[in-house]
């Protein structure tokens, strides 16, 4: 029920709330450094945002909004965060109200999408033949095997059939890329001279990415790619590719995937603009699913809490306890 009234909820949000985004042309300050002489990028950042991964349609051709539009749009966001505690009444349902993250406010800057290009702020088309995934928060929808987004499923003879969230496998907005969703939308990045290490605590996910001139793995495929990190300037450049054909290339959200992971080909740029603002953006370079590549910019902010254990199911005994329900209901209903 819970999980319900949230995707309604979320839906509803990034359907009004056309939010604008930081664009990649905004100013930054004097970053503070380690003493290598690299800008320091450690800490926990929160990327929690109302603002949309693709523009509007009601927005058309318009890029941007004024900055009425955007206290509009945080105010009713403000609204529907009110609405779900005041409609879950402090209920457990698949999480009690608390745990939502849902965010109120827009990106800093004034484009109206995640996406920064294409310049019209939508996803590319897909090419021929592209696979599309989708699920359900609520239902199974019938599918094909491997599942490959990351919340749902296609139905309860096994675990296989279980989105890969629910699987434990990946977070559903751990990525890479990493996405906003209803909670957990918090990263922290440790750095030294010769490596960065990425930590997803939902389904704790780490990525080791060396900084050397080490070569990309040779037909070894993983399930968060192989990541090579570089510095360009005061910018860190991270290349993944080798990502395994059991994710999607993207998922624009937790029940929707595209394409395969097989030929993707991922850019992560990591800026640290002030003292509470580090720009993360990302090129999803994917031929076989996209007909050409798409960038999306998301500012994360500065948290001056802990990152929080995760757990996933408490040993998974979410999953199951959904596929012993399915036998017993089989059992009651033959």
């Amino acid at each position: 029920m819970a999980y319900r009234m949230l995707t309604t909820l979320v839906v509803f949000v990034i359907a009004s709330a056309a939010a604008p985004t930081l664009g990649a042309a905004q100013s930054t300050t004097e970053p503070p450094r380690l003493a290598d002489g690299r800008p320091d990028l450690q800490g926990v950042w929160d990327f929690r945002t109302i603002t949309p991964l693709q523009r509007p349609a009601a927005l058309g051709d318009r890029a941007a909004l004024t900055e009425e539009e955007a206290a509009s749009a945080e105010a009713r966001a403000a609204q529907t965060q009110t609405a779900l505690l005041e409609a879950l009444g402090g209920k457990i349902g698949a999480y009690n109200a608390f745990w939502f993250d849902l965010g109120t406010n827009v990106v800093d800057g004034l484009q109206a999408s995640l996406i920064v290009d294409p310049p019209d702020g939508q996803l590319p088309a897909l090419v021929e033949g592209a696979q599309r995934q989708m699920g359900s928060l609520t239902q199974d929808i019938p599918g094909e095997r491997p599942v490959r987004y990351r919340s749902g499923g296609i139905g309860l003879d096994g675990p296989e059939d279980r989105a890969l969230a629910e699987r434990c496998l990946v977070g559903f907005n751990s990525g890479p890329p990493m996405m906003p969703s209803g909670y957990n939308n918090n990263m922290q990045l440790f750095q030294t001279a010769d490596h960065v290490v990425i930590l997803n605590e939902m389904v704790h996910d780490v990525r080791s990415v060396p900084l050397d001139d080490r070569p990309h793995l040779s037909g070894i495929q993983q399930w968060m790619g192989d990541a090579r990190g570089r510095w360009e300037g005061d910018t860190l450049v991270v290349e993944s590719q080798n990502f395994t054909e059991k994710t999607s290339s993207f998922d624009p959200a937790a029940t929707f995937g595209l394409g395969t992971g097989e030929a993707l080909h991922l850019t992560e740029r990591f800026t640290r603009l002030d003292e509470d603002t580090l720009l993360y953006e990302y090129t999803v370079d994917d031929p076989s699913t996209f007909a050409r590549p798409f960038t999306v910019a998301l500012p994360m902010q500065k948290l001056d809490q802990p990152v929080f254990e995760y757990a996933c199911h408490e040993g998974n005994y979410g999953l199951l306890n959904i596929l012993r329900g399915a036998r017993v209901d089989e059992a009651r209903h033959p």
